[in-house]
């Protein structure tokens, strides 16, 4: 197929659930979407918790990825929810994939294996023209949806924490990456990314990069190739912090505009000087968490457009 208004789909995709996925897709599409760029955010997993971080589930817009299944199913034009921020559309997601899923199952034992793999890209290809990026919520486990979605990506960017079974997810989706070559030979690994790391944990990170070699350069990988490997890791990372991810989640807002509401509102002083009982509007980690999402999003763009120089593309 014709892949020209493909160039900026980002698939976002670990095999193991827990990673970050969600958070960094949610956060880098709002804090693109606010530097001027219009972005598209495919949320492709059932449990639709892109739906609590943007803050839309529950309300009108929120369809449970029916317009996705259908999409998907029959090939009609997605409906995107438009402006769930200034920029930003979302084709929904929720309960109704599981169904597209199944029947893109179906297709395949039909002997249509490759309409079923590229379903998300024949999808994308009608509206994607309008956007400056795509971004890909992947589901952690179902092997058809993100075979989909990867036969759709032209950049693939893996979150992975430092435990055993991040690290194995991280393998499999590498693995599954190879299989869609014959239906996408360019798509390309834009980078790993580590997540729920500790500010202070320089080892960690530096251990966490020859992991990243091992597990994807394998026992006769060259000195050479475990350093391309390497260079994989992005430089930035994502930090743990459960109060923040908590209350943005919960109050349906990103990370940095949590950051803001916490700076706006009266400090605890002022409230008592006030006669007010103090209260918090948000944990002061929201300023860190939101300092690293912004960094990881202006190295999403470095290394997208890194990649673009190199192969003659066009620059946002």
């Amino acid at each position: 197929m014709d892949r020209s208004n493909l160039q900026r789909v980002v698939a976002l995709i670990n095999g193991k659930g827990g990673v970050g996925k969600t958070t960094i897709t949610a956060n880098i599409g709002g804090l693109l979407a606010l530097s001027g760029w219009k972005v598209l955010i495919v949320d492709l997993d059932y449990q639709a918790n892109l739906g609590l971080d943007l803050g839309y589930q529950g309300t009108e817009v929120d369809d449970d990825g029916l317009a996705l299944a259908q999409a998907l199913t029959y090939g009609v034009t997605p409906k995107p929810a438009y402006d769930v921020r200034p920029g930003l559309d979302v084709i929904i997601g929720g309960a109704h994939i599981d169904a597209a899923a199944a029947a893109l199952v179906s297709k395949a034992a039909q002997g249509k294996l490759e309409e079923a793999r590229l379903s998300v890209a024949m999808m994308l290809d009608q509206i994607a023209a309008k956007y400056d990026i795509i971004l890909l919520d992947c589901p952690p486990g179902n092997d058809m949806l993100q075979a989909a979605a990867v036969a759709a990506a032209r950049y693939v960017l893996i979150p992975v924490k430092t435990d055993e079974g991040s690290l194995r997810g991280m393998k499999i989706t590498a693995d599954r990456l190879d299989s869609v070559l014959d239906l996408n030979p360019d798509m390309d690994l834009l980078g790993v990314l580590m997540f729920g790391s500790s500010t202070s944990a320089t080892n960690v990170r530096r251990e966490f990069s020859e992991q990243v070699a091992d597990a994807l350069g394998g026992a006769q990988a060259t000195p050479e190739m475990r350093s391309e490997i390497e260079a994989l890791v992005f430089t930035t990372f994502l930090r743990h912090s459960e109060a923040t991810a908590k209350k943005a989640r919960g109050s349906g807002l990103l990370v940095h505009e949590l950051d803001n509401q916490v700076k706006a509102a009266p400090k605890f002083w002022e409230q008592l000087r006030a006669g007010l009982k103090p209260q918090s509007v948000g944990p002061a980690s929201a300023e860190g968490v939101a300092d690293d999402l912004q960094e990881i999003a202006a190295e999403v763009v470095r290394r997208i457009q890194e990649k673009e120089h190199a192969n003659g593309g066009v620059h946002v």
